[in-house]
């Protein structure tokens, strides 16, 4: 039996979506400025370049969103349990994954009186809310269909503005939620332990959650939720978050959130502990013998 001309070369294809997805991730990874060398500026030259990439991958794989799709349905891959099982794993780490991971790193960074931990943990869900919020508002605007809503086959070019808000979840693929989460858990932790890691984040940390989130979105494929490019673009905007936070927090390490929530306190005094979450509102104190 000849296959349909999508079909004729589909590794090629999802090689090349491959080596798109791995470009973008690398260059998010470089982008992080060295301790040694803050910058006073949100947003600068390297982030142009950033986010030039981004664009360039999402143009490069936007024309193979239909090939992909129908390569990663086929009866032999979607048939495989390996498959199956690792696009579940991977999918619920980025949701609700990502956001118990940075509220329990704060939390055990709070307890423990470890401030890295704690500094994570905030930055990182900041960075999930900020770029829900930004990648909620595009899938409402765009009203991409997403790929299984054509029960002819898949469409990509089923594009309607302001539909996301009328009709719901099912046009509401562009850009992926699970790869906007992933990469600004990413973004965020890859650039907060660069200050205390520089090597250790480049060749290993960055890597291996970039590498992580990559895979994410191919889950999210895979499930047939989402189309290539819009996992391009959501780890552009997790991407962004995840620095922009970190980022911010450098530049203004006196900001009302990080002086709140990371100076919280436990202090023994005369058998009781005394809790300070909000110093500003003043100390509260809980009996414990």
């Amino acid at each position: 039996m000849k296959l349909p001309s999508d079909f004729a070369r589909p590794r090629r294809h999802l090689a090349l979506l491959l080596v798109a997805v791995s470009l973008t991730t690398s260059a998010a990874a470089q982008t992080t400025p060295p301790v040694e060398q803050p910058t006073r500026h949100l947003f600068t030259w390297e982030d142009a370049a950033l986010g030039g990439s981004f664009i360039l991958g999402t143009l490069a794989v936007r024309p193979l969103d239909k090939s992909a799709a129908r390569a990663l349905q086929s009866p032999d891959r979607q048939t495989r349990g390996f498959y199956r099982r690792s696009a579940s794993f991977v999918r619920t780490v980025a949701q609700p994954g990502s956001t118990i991971i940075g509220l329990s790193m704060y939390a055990a960074g709070r307890f423990a009186n470890n401030d890295r931990l704690a500094a994570v943990g905030l930055h990182g869900t900041e960075a999930l809310l900020l770029g829900a919020v930004a990648g909620t508002v595009m899938k409402d605007f765009f009203g991409r269909a997403r790929p299984f809503v054509d029960t002819t086959g898949p469409n990509p070019d089923d594009w309607q503005l302001g539909r996301g808000w009328r009709r719901g979840g099912n046009y509401q693929s562009f850009p992926s939620g699970h790869s906007t989460a992933a990469f600004a858990a990413a973004g965020a932790v890859t650039a907060e332990t660069s200050a205390y890691w520089p090597g250790a984040t480049y060749f290993f940390i960055g890597p291996v959650l970039y590498g992580g989130a990559a895979t994410v979105g191919l889950s999210r494929m895979y499930n047939n939720r989402h189309w290539a490019s819009d996992v391009i673009m959501g780890a552009a905007i997790g991407t962004f978050a995840g620095m922009k936070v970190v980022r911010y927090t450098r530049i203004h390490p006196d900001n009302k959130l990080d002086k709140w929530l990371l100076n919280a306190t436990w202090t023994p005094a005369d058998g009781h502990i005394a809790f300070s979450v909000l110093p500003a509102l003043g100390r509260f104190a809980s009996s414990r013998r």
